[in-house]
């Protein structure tokens, strides 16, 4: 896929670098990835296994990941004074981030696109629902969860022992495996030379640590989206892995608690990562979702569907 780059997008006329594979003429679907995430963390095989049962995919890089704008000069994170109430060193919340997506489809000239979410790329896809429901024809939600306090909370202290991602490329490769190893989904292949080569396209494409805590703090500033998702009417597809370390499995229960009709799918084994093993059975789960909405919305003559 070539990259590309949007720019201008959305309220905060930021660039956004997106890669778009498919035929155009398929339903569009809009991948978010979490934290720190790049588009490249969306596996180029699971995007074929979109593609190849009739969809046109879109991935790109969030505010603050890769090759999408930066904000070096904004305040650095304080999580503890965050967590007390005091969010002035949040420099945007979820809703910023979801204009953003929504700003990316007006560049796409897509009305709206089946939109999926992994980990806080969930939460973004959750708020997009939320805030344009008019831009979402179905929405999946992975590894992630409501923001309810104590629910799903992301567990960082399974990172503690790997100390902050050095800026030097060879030991960024190596930090890189190691935490792959901890989110890693135990039932499944780890492949080392796999994932050591994309830690350095990661690298090279421009991993910024501190993003990875201003894009956090969006989430923690945003707090609680239970209520607001209990008012949603959109098809809803809930993934979670039984063995998710990062988002503990009360997440994906409380997420598919809260939107009226979600299916919830469990799969054993599964961790904070997507494994090859499971790119077929995913993606049938994501494009199953797809057809649904797309056969309701086609029995609905007022529904607009200018999105291909």
């Amino acid at each position: 896929m070539p990259e590309r780059r949007a720019r201008d997008v959305g309220p905060s006329r930021i660039e956004i670098a997106y890669e778009r594979l498919g035929d155009p003429g398929t339903p569009p679907v809009l991948l978010v990835m979490g934290a720190g995430a790049q588009l490249v963390d969306w596996p180029d095989g699971f995007c074929r296994e979109l593609v190849d049962r009739g969809v046109q995919v879109v991935r790109f890089d969030n505010r603050d990941a890769g090759r999408s704008t930066h904000f070096p000069d904004a305040p650095v994170p304080d999580f503890a004074a965050a967590l007390a109430g005091d969010l002035s060193t949040a420099s945007y919340a979820l809703s910023d981030m979801a204009a953003d997506a929504v700003g990316l489809l007006d560049v796409l000239g897509w009305g709206g696109a089946h939109v999926v979410g992994a980990s806080l790329g969930g939460m973004i896809a959750q708020v997009l629902a939320i805030e344009h429901p008019g831009r979402v024809r179905s929405l999946t939600s992975m590894m992630s969860t409501t923001g309810e306090p104590g629910v799903g909370e992301a567990d960082f202290s399974v990172f503690a022992e790997l100390g902050p991602p050095p800026p030097d490329r060879e030991a960024f490769v190596e930090w890189r495996v190691r935490a792959m190893r901890i989110t890693a989904s135990p039932v499944f292949a780890f492949d080392e030379a796999e994932v050591a080569a994309l830690a350095g396209v990661v690298h090279d494409r421009g991993y910024d640590a501190l993003g990875v805590q201003r894009q956090g703090l969006a989430a923690v500033a945003t707090g609680d989206r239970t209520a607001r998702l209990r008012s949603l009417e959109v098809p809803a597809l809930v993934v979670h892995g039984t063995s998710d370390r990062v988002i503990d499995l009360g997440g994906g229960h409380a997420t598919a608690d809260a939107i009226p009709d979600a299916d919830l799918v469990l799969v054993n084994g599964m961790g904070h990562t997507l494994p090859r093993e499971l790119w077929s059975e995913l993606a049938e789960r994501v494009v199953g979702l797809v057809e649904r909405a797309e056969a309701a919305s086609a029995r609905q003559p007022s529904d607009h569907r200018d999105g291909r």
